[in-house]
């Protein structure tokens, strides 16, 4: 789950992360009255989307008046920003954020994210802050700073001074860095964070350090001890059949094809997609129904399937251990006499009472094709809707 810069920066601030002083707004002459709390002399006002590359894409502005803040809001306000993380298609802007603007001296890069090869939080940085951490890690990988944090300790204080002498900082600069980077990795690991990314970090000609932008990502599967978190979730900003998704407990993620995919355990998700393409099909989506999904389940993760209006066909592959395939079989056959189906759809069952599934698809009275193998079922689905165009 993400939540926006303003909510990321809320949450810091309660550990200790310096913030700069700002206020969210939902019109402009909501803009107009947080700008005026503050005081200025210096704004900025930020698109809030779940996005990076604001600023490229005109979502980032510096005012020097109150008039300039809410003319830049109106500006804002219901356009569709277009960044490299949004795609072509953008994001609706609907809030934006007004904040005191500072008097910078350098920008650096910070991060906090899960390794999982090692099973620890790792502190990334960089001299380079400002733009894009990838280009960095492409053309200057020296440039990036890393330490793990053994979970056994959590992070300490010579963590921290490795990192800020890494990134050249002196004095007083050093030591406030380390309770900074503390203040990250508490929240991150009391948060159940899987990223925090300050990008750029700057310090200030007063040898301050600030986070002048901030990003947070969050485990999924812990969202239900962090209740605080989930109030944070901003519906309006997710693929509305990933929302569906979620209300069934069904691990959907839409992608660009045409054949949609219903699968049971996330490898086999992966080696489907995988499989589809190696013959040529693009797959619509990742779904991942569970090992122990109802017919209940099954018949509403093919509907959000059909949903999808570039879906010209459906691959069904289903491994039943935990799964019976009979239960499979009765979710497609419910769902499909409910949405008419008029896609072809393909269905590959394997594993506990796979006899029982396929009789009860065979006898449906449903346009459905089995499949041998899951070669044999890509290779099927592919060529049916090949055939439809």
């Amino acid at each position: 789950m993400n939540i926006h810069e303003y909510q990321a920066k809320q949450l810091l601030a309660e550990y200790g992360v310096t913030v700069l002083k700002g206020k969210v707004a939902y019109t402009a002459t909501e803009a107009e009255s947080a700008a005026r709390e503050l005081g200025g002399p210096v704004w900025v006002v930020k698109a809030q989307i779940h996005a990076g590359g604001r600023g490229k894409g005109g979502g980032v502005k510096l005012a020097k008046s109150v008039e300039e803040v809410k003319q830049l809001a109106k500006d804002m306000l219901g356009m569709t920003l277009v960044t490299h993380q949004t795609g072509p298609a953008g994001r609706v802007v609907k809030r934006v954020y007004i904040e005191d603007g500072c008097r910078i001296a350098r920008e650096l890069y910070l991060s906090a994210v899960v390794d999982r090869a090692t099973s620890r939080v790792v502190i990334m940085a960089s001299t380079e802050g400002g733009v894009e951490i990838e280009e960095v890690a492409e053309h200057s990988p020296e440039k990036i700073l890393k330490v793990a944090i053994d979970p056994a300790t959590g992070f300490q204080p010579f963590h921290g001074r490795q990192i800020a002498f890494g990134l050249g900082l002196k004095g007083k600069e050093v030591s406030k860095a380390v309770a900074f980077m503390r203040g990250i990795y508490d929240c991150m690991v009391q948060k159940d964070a899987s990223q925090v990314e300050i990008n750029p970090l700057v310090v200030t000609e007063g040898g301050d350090l600030v986070a002048l932008d901030a990003k947070m990502n969050f485990d999924s599967n812990a969202l239900y001890r962090q209740a605080k978190v989930v109030e944070l979730r901003d519906l309006d900003e997710e693929d509305p059949q990933e929302i569906e998704a979620s209300k069934h407990e069904l691990n959907y993620i839409k992608l660009d094809g045409n054949i949609a995919c219903m699968v049971n355990g996330a490898g086999l998700a992966m080696a489907t997609m995988d499989i589809i393409k190696l013959f040529g099909g693009e797959p619509a989506n990742f779904l991942d129904v569970g090992g122990g999904a109802t017919k209940e389940r099954v018949t509403a993760a093919f509907k959000l399937l059909l949903s999808d209006p570039n879906v010209e066909g459906v691959l069904v592959n289903i491994f039943g251990g935990i799964m019976r395939c009979d239960v499979i079989a009765e979710g497609v056959v419910a769902a499909a006499r409910e949405v008419n189906l008029t896609v072809p759809l393909v269905v590959r069952l394997e594993g506990t009472n796979v006899e029982l599934g396929k009789k009860i698809l065979a006898e449906s009275g449903l346009p459905i094709t089995p499949a041998d193998d899951l070669a044999d079922a890509a290779q099927k689905i592919v060529n049916a809707v090949r055939s439809t165009h």
